[in-house]
């Protein structure tokens, strides 16, 4: 699938959508309720991709990094009304080409429903899941 030219990656905060990330974050799975502050404060201590169409933002992608051993990939997405055009897949290969991100030990993800996505670009399942912990607070949004 060929990308139409007048869509693009962009990793320039200046022109990030903060009210589209914001709508779209606050209601999926992930991050349900999440504020508005939070969303801004996410952005600024982490690696961002958008993704555009002309001038809209219509898709966005966050890496939290310390650019030398390990990334976390979040906040993966594309408006639904993009969908369907190679999008995700123009993102995902802007991001694993990322200067900074090559050669990382480890770079993970979490998903719910876009394994298939991932793995075209090299994620696994995690190999070993005994060894991994997390502290998990999912109502830490709600009011």
């Amino acid at each position: 699938m060929t990308i139409p030219l007048d869509y693009f990656v962009s990793t320039d905060k200046t022109k990030l959508d903060v009210d589209v990330i914001h709508q779209f974050l606050s209601s999926s799975y992930w991050a349900k309720g999440i504020p508005r502050s939070v969303i801004k404060k996410s952005i600024e201590h982490s690696l961002c991709f958008g993704v555009y169409h002309d001038t809209r933002q219509v898709g966005f992608a966050r890496v939290i990094s310390d650019f030398t051993t390990f990334a976390y990939l979040a906040d993966v997405f594309i408006l639904e009304t993009y969908r369907g055009k190679g999008l995700s897949k123009m993102l995902m290969k802007e991001i694993v080409a990322f200067p900074q991100l090559r050669g990382l030990r480890r770079f993970i993800l979490a998903t719910r429903d876009a394994h298939g996505l991932y793995k075209q670009f090299g994620f696994t399942e995690i190999k070993h899941p005994d060894r991994w912990m997390e502290i998990h607070n999912p109502n830490v949004y709600k009011k």
